[in-house]
């Protein structure tokens, strides 16, 4: 084999190297945190002490300006539609409701408080305390008069709760989320995200820092998300701190700020009803204008059969059919290349001392075979895209949350408990090696292809079942796609 053949073939190796590994090799490696609940209730303790020192601090200080100033923190909760929020006076949040959530709030941000607004006018940026007042259940105004901003918070039947802060002068203000580390075995990790132009990501627990104009912020966590958005993009310097902070230091004053808060699962089709560009919180990668109509199709079967597990599985027979036909030629070129390794085995011994020799003579015999060397290799290219929008739309997608297949699979989102699953697919992607042609008579590299489907298969045990469904699926049906050229082609 020629040394551009040899590119060729390692090109296609660490494309799924890539594929099945950047998971574990390339995302940032965080050890599981597990939550302490008494420290967490220390902390907790410390949180409200600071809360109550500093009201008592602005309290006299109020006193003198305005009696009816509140010195006293609160909190006010917000219900529509059985959702619910819990907004303190200080502004902070310490407790989100969505009955559609998989998980509860504190289970995606890690604290029991992660979320405050600190505000400034010529001074240094601190939480400061309002007067609120209940207008009715899902609807709170308040005022500080001291800074002279009045604030809002309403929330919708969709548990989306939109916010105004306003005042006659300009103030300076920042968000801070607050979260811990933590890594799911499905290799789900807790993160900060904000959306300028594209989305973007930064590890909780790291400094880091970044400016930009932000349409929205927010902790993103196994498929659940915690934002703020903006209704006009706002300039801000963001930072990370050791102790898990997020700070958005917004660059100029303002008068007035609008957007909204919320608490959801990452439904595509809902994070879109809420608007503000949160449905782009899903990361389907550099293919994501075709991992969507995957997520569509995935859809689609679903109305008709109601279990996730058969959607993948009719949906990916449905993709590797249409795309037989150029899996045919790839197959036929693979059979045609297993008919003349021998020959091509001979003239290597042949014509060892004279390489030139030994291409010339090999590219004879691809053309009295008609065999094309890359004819097996440019059809599995040309899949990748849509192979790598199937893995980024099961990876991602929260439709898989908490969504039975069979037996022991009760969570698609999770791994395979029983490691059933990994076991089958790195079989199959076995039987497959075995039926393509050997790219090179070299005994350790031909080791190394035989080893990689058990490779993939140790890479691929703690990710999701339904990634897992879908590569067995893909390869079992692909190996009789094979067989079935195969025997045409004899």
């Amino acid at each position: 084999m020629s040394n551009d053949q040899k590119r060729m073939f390692l090109a296609v190796v660490l494309s799924g190297l890539v594929l099945f590994g950047w998971q574990t090799y390339f995302a940032p490696v965080q050890k599981p945190i597990v939550e302490n609940a008494a420290s967490e209730q220390i902390k907790a303790k410390s949180m409200q002490k600071n809360i109550n020192s500093q009201a008592s601090e602005v309290a006299p200080a109020v006193a003198n300006t305005d009696v009816s100033a509140p010195v006293e923190l609160k909190s006010f909760t917000l219900n529509n539609n059985d959702h619910s929020v819990v907004i303190n006076s200080d502004l902070s949040i310490q407790d989100f409701v969505n009955p559609g959530a998989a998980f509860d709030f504190f289970a995606t941000t890690g604290v029991e408080k992660p979320f405050a607004v600190e505000i400034s006018k010529g001074a240094r940026f601190a939480s400061h305390n309002f007067a609120f007042s209940q207008v009715d259940n899902a609807h709170i105004k308040g005022t500080n008069s001291e800074l002279g901003i009045d604030v809002e918070f309403i929330m919708d039947d969709m548990g989306k709760v939109s916010y105004r802060f306003s005042s006659s002068d300009p103030f300076d203000f920042r968000v801070i989320f607050t979260s811990k580390k933590r890594e799911e075995e499905n290799r789900q990790i807790r993160q900060f995200s904000y959306y300028t132009q594209d989305l973007e990501h930064m590890s909780v627990g790291d400094i880091d820092e970044e400016d930009g104009k932000m349409r929205w912020i927010a902790i993103d966590f196994n498929f659940h998300i915690f934002a703020m958005t903006f209704k006009e993009p706002l300039a801000a310097r963001l930072s990370t701190t050791e102790s898990g902070q997020f700070r958005s230091s917004f660059v100029n004053s303002v008068q007035s700020v609008e957007g909204s808060i919320v608490f959801s699962k990452k439904n595509y089709d809902l994070l879109a009803k809420l608007g503000d560009k949160l449905d782009l919180s899903i990361d389907f990668g550099f293919f994501g204008i075709i991992s969507v109509p995957i997520l569509r199709g995935l859809q689609f079967v679903h109305d008709y059969f109601p279990n996730y597990g058969i959607a993948i599985i009719i949906l990916t027979l449905l993709i590797r059919t249409i795309m037989f036909p150029l899996q045919y030629k790839s197959f036929k070129s693979m059979k045609k290349m297993q008919k003349i390794q021998p020959q091509l085995t001979k003239l290597k011994e042949k014509f060892k001392d004279d390489p030139q020799r030994m291409q010339k003579e090999t590219m004879e015999a691809f053309k009295k075979a008609g065999a094309n060397p890359l004819g097996g290799c440019l059809p599995l290219i040309a899949q990748m895209p849509i192979f790598f929008a199937f893995y980024q739309v099961l990876y991602n997608a929260e439709e898989f949350v908490g969504s039975p297949f069979f037996g022991w699979i009760h969570d698609l989102s999770i791994k395979d408990p029983y490691y059933v699953l990994p076991v089958l697919m790195a079989l199959a992607m076995a039987l497959q090696t075995r039926l393509n042609p050997s790219p090179t008579a070299d005994p350790t590299q031909k080791k190394v292809m035989m080893i990689m489907p058990l490779v993939f298969g140790f890479i691929m045990k703690d990710l999701p079942a339904g990634l897992n469904l879908y590569i067995f699926t893909s390869t079992i049906y692909g190996v009789g796609q094979q067989l079935l050229v195969y025997r045409l082609t004899d």
